[in-house]
């Protein structure tokens, strides 16, 4: 059976040879195609007693150190990865070898066997950051590698998520508790393939369903599993679980999936907290018949005991199906960027004006893996070029030097194939390292000409060429560049005329020529930099009329289309007729521009602050378009008088549409809708900008509402954007209440700064408490209410009480959840926008499944539809 989404290979199997496998219906290929190296070897003839097949054959690497299988995938999605192994003694040496398993260029396992027999099988989950994924055994010198089947399956990116890109999770358990079967399952039973082993206990009673109409959660565990489970024995009204690491600094993350199997009477309830060491972990839950539910959480610490205990109200104990655990692993070394920007002349002068206007550039790519290995199937390289060419740094390749930046990703900058028998033409791949500055081929048996796309490598400094039978002229640019003290060209024992000064011919270089050309480097630079600034003077000067102009006319130039005079702002709102708002930057006017409602900001003339915020709000406004952040429709920048036209919001800004004058009651599946739309713009600020850029004041009154109460983020004039690091330092700047403590204590503004006002928003949402309560002790800031109540589980009582407890109570648990996360003191335990998108979208689709009936899968579908309904996400190049 051949399945979308699985790699399932037999390890030393013949090249070309397949089979099916007869426990799981799974279709198992040989595994030549995705490595280069190793031997193979058949254990049939010493374990006849194997019960898996993919076990009865192996690769071992008895040469080199590292050897990698490249796994093509999909970038961006989530995969459960697994690697088994069985040594069975099959060089007869009868010595368990150990070696390291890694995922990546990041140490995944130690490997250790306790007997020729024993089966060791790692498995974990990770999201796949490039178009490949290597998996690769190490040699410690502790034994050969080896390695009996590696397999891939695809999962949904809605499950087992993580509070950072940079974690996987590691298996740890997964148990079918009151299990009706003896032995472990995986597929078919389980679409995902997942391992479960039988649980069962003496204290222990199994109950089950013989319903297949159980509908699951987005976890999809197999209906085997939910058909059963287990409640107390006894009548007790309690359920522990022991689960220990001896790591005290490991990070665990649970999910728990549970149905109720007994259709229960109007008079009966089953409803229970789950205590994790005497801490409320989850609750108060009560489960529903026949639709499965996931309860996940995480903790860091070495775990404990779980008891999963029923509330005063509840008739019937608690009760669980499933258990799955697994601990966070940090995968902080990054792989060698897979792509990389080429500028040709037209885009570097797009980027000079990029740098004037703010608008980021796209550039074309190239892929520099793939580049690689297409260079040593070319010249047929015997190098042990195997996985990540730079990650880790100790296994980078050979003839191969990194930049290793903290601040980014490994790049390839240097590369050397001297003496290393090539012959034919110089590789075209190399075209594709376009960070390359140093390139050394010397000593080879290279013929034809020196290619013009060396010229396209913008960054080489270095080009060694000696002692080939090369010909003919060299390109233009290059000589061009020679002349420009910007690159040395080799080219002795060649039948190449040497037409440039000063003419390579092998000696050494002098000392005074490498200053010469550093300093040429260097000034070349400088010059660069002069022109730049003088252009940004130029768009920046103090007209001498006294008029403050910060803003380029060259920038208001883009939008011709949309600008208007103080005569068409007093015609629009009908000579400031209805004011609709008012801040310290001015006053905002109701309007209408060709029958349409619009709102308009006039900038106050005495405000020098606002009009720094105006300025920087309209360059933010001009380039980024998402369907949760507020329009710009036009501007106003005549004599005196400046202004901008947005779209009216008709609902006002949500802190208003919360508050307790507001007419409406807002509901739970409103409350979510909004919260989630507000973080899809803030996602959309963090993650689909190019560079991203910050917020800086998200609260509930800059979250805007449509008259069907879709919600927009606004008031950009504090917002900023940054290129590559982690941070940047500047003035404090915000709201009382929403600001990041750490940032207001260290001035590093990073993407968690907006994560945590988007926490306290969150909080607003769903207590309708203000941000900070004046009571007659001192003041209290919603999150320490929100986690005072929490401690005691009483999450009925923080929900704002005007629903009436007409909410999902799971959704709701879920929302607060998150808030808190959010909330974390620590930037580095905040979790993404990503993140937070997903976990609200879930939220929501578990409030309609409530009210409307509708079932998972087609709220999925509804989900997955209302997160495609929006403008491109295509930043728009200077026209």
């Amino acid at each position: 059976m051949v399945l979308l989404g699985f790699i399932s290979l037999d390890c030393g199997l013949p090249a070309g040879s397949s089979y099916t496998d007869s426990i799981t219906g799974i279709n198992y290929t040989s595994d030549e195609p995705y490595i280069q190296t190793g031997t193979t070897h058949s254990l049939s003839r010493f374990n006849s007693s194997i019960q898996q097949q993919f076990l009865e054959n192996l690769r071992s690497f008895p040469q080199g150190v590292r050897h990698c299988y490249q796994l093509n995938l999909t970038k961006g999605e989530k995969y459960l990865i697994r690697a088994s192994f069985m040594y069975g003694n099959y060089d007869e040496n009868d010595e368990n070898p150990e070696f390291d398993l890694y995922l990546g260029p990041n140490l995944w396992a130690s490997m250790v066997f306790e007997n020729s027999t024993s089966v060791v099988v790692k498995e974990i989950i990770h999201v796949v950051k490039a178009r490949y994924l290597h998996v690769c055994v190490v040699n410690t010198g502790k034994g050969i590698p080896f390695i009996s089947a590696l397999e891939s399956r695809l999962l949904s990116n809605l499950t087992y998520k993580t509070y950072s890109e940079t974690q996987a999770l590691e298996f740890f358990f997964r148990i079918d508790i009151g299990s009706s079967l003896n032995s472990s399952f995986r597929f078919p039973e389980d679409i995902y393939d997942r391992i479960w082993q039988p649980y069962r206990r003496n204290d222990l009673i199994t109950i089950n369903s013989s319903s297949s109409l159980i509908s699951n959660s987005f976890f999809d565990p197999p209906l085997v599993a939910m058909m059963t489970a287990s409640i107390p024995m006894n009548g007790s009204q309690t359920l522990n679980f022991t689960v220990l690491d001896s790591d005290p600094d490991v990070e665990f993350y649970f999910y728990m999936h549970v149905v109720e199997l007994e259709e229960l009477q109007a008079n009966q309830t089953r409803e229970f907290n789950i205590y994790l060491n005497d801490n409320l972990w989850y609750g108060p839950f009560s489960p529903t018949y026949l639709r499965g539910t996931t309860i996940r959480n995480s903790i860091s610490g070495k775990g404990g005991q779980f008891s999963m205990g029923s509330t005063r109200r509840s008739t019937h104990p608690p009760i669980i199906n499933a258990f799955e655990a697994y601990k966070v692993k940090e995968l902080v070394e990054s792989q060698t960027v897979e792509r990389e920007g080429r500028l040709s002349r037209k885009l570097m002068n797009d980027f000079l004006w990029s740098i004037v206007l703010d608008f980021p550039v796209l550039t074309c790519v190239s892929f520099v893996v793939n580049a690689m290995m297409n260079i040593k199937s070319m010249y047929r390289l015997k190098k042990n070029w195997e996985g990540d060419p730079c990650a880790p740094r100790t296994y980078s390749w050979e003839g191969l030097d990194c930049s290793y930046d903290d601040l980014d990703r490994p790049r390839i900058i240097s590369l050397n194939l001297s003496s290393s028998g090539l012959s034919g033409e110089i590789s075209p791949y190399i075209g594709n390292l376009t960070r390359l500055q140093y390139l050394d081929l010397s000593n080879n048996n290279l013929t034809g000409g020196v290619p013009e796309f060396l010229t396209r490598l913008q960054f080489l400094t270095l080009i060694n060429l000696q002692g080939n039978a090369l010909n003919g002229s060299v390109p233009a640019g290059l000589i061009d560049r020679i002349n420009r003290r910007f690159l040395e060209l080799n080219v002795e024992g060649n039948r190449i005329p040497c037409t440039w000064e000063p003419c390579t011919t092998g000696t050494k270089t002098s000392e005074n020529s490498v200053v010469v050309t550093v300093v040429a480097s260097v000034a070349s630079v400088l010059s660069v930099v002069i022109i730049v600034s003088a252009l940004l003077w130029w768009f920046k000067r103090i007209k001498t009329s006294g008029k403050l102009v910060v803003t380029p006319r060259k920038l208001f130039q883009e939008l011709k289309n949309r600008q208007f005079t103080y005569s068409d702002i007093k015609r629009i709102t009908n000579n400031f007729e209805k004011v609709i708002g008012k801040g310290g930057f001015g006053t905002v006017y109701h309007g209408f521009l060709d029958h349409n409602q619009v709102a308009v900001k006039m900038l106050s003339k005495t405000s020098f602050q606002g009009y720094k915020q105006f300025e920087a709000e309209v360059e933010l406004l001009l380039r980024v378009h998402h369907r949760n952040l507020t329009a710009l429709i036009g501007y106003c920048d005549d004599g005196t008088e400046t202004g901008l036209i947005y779209e009216f919001m008709a609902k006002g800004n949500l802190a208003e549409y919360l508050s307790d004058s507001s007419i409406s009651v807002l509901n739970w599946e409103g409350r979510l809708g909004i919260a989630l739309e507000a973080a899809q713009g803030l996602e959309y600020l963090h993650h689909g900008c190019k560079p991203p850029i910050i917020h800086r004041d998200v609260k509930s009154s800059n979250i805007l509402l449509t008259d069907n109460l879709q919600a927009k983020l606004s008031d950009f004039g504090l917002s900023k954007s940054f290129e590559g690091g982690s941070h940047v330092s500047t003035v404090v700047a915000g709201t009382p209440g929403y600001l990041d403590p750490e940032y207001s204590t260290t001035n590093r503004l990073t993407e968690k700064s907006d994560v945590y006002s988007f926490g306290v928003v969150l909080l607003e949402i769903i207590t309708n408490r203000p941000v900070i309560a004046r009571t007659i002790d001192e003041p209290t800031h919603i999150s320490r209410w929100v986690g005072s109540m929490l401690s005691n589980g009483d999450i009925e009582n923080i929900v704002d009480s005007r629903l009436k407890g007409d909410f999902e109570i799971n959704s709701a648990w879920r929302a607060i959840e998150v808030a808190m996360a959010c909330l974390s003191p620590a930037s580095t335990k905040r979790p993404t926008m990503n993140h937070v998108v997903t976990e609200l979208s879930e939220c929501l689709v578990s409030e309609i499944n409530r009210t409307r009936g509708v079932d998972e899968d087609e709220s999925r579908g509804m989900m997955t539809m209302a997160s495609l309904n929006c403008d491109s996400d295509i930043i728009p190049l200077p026209r």
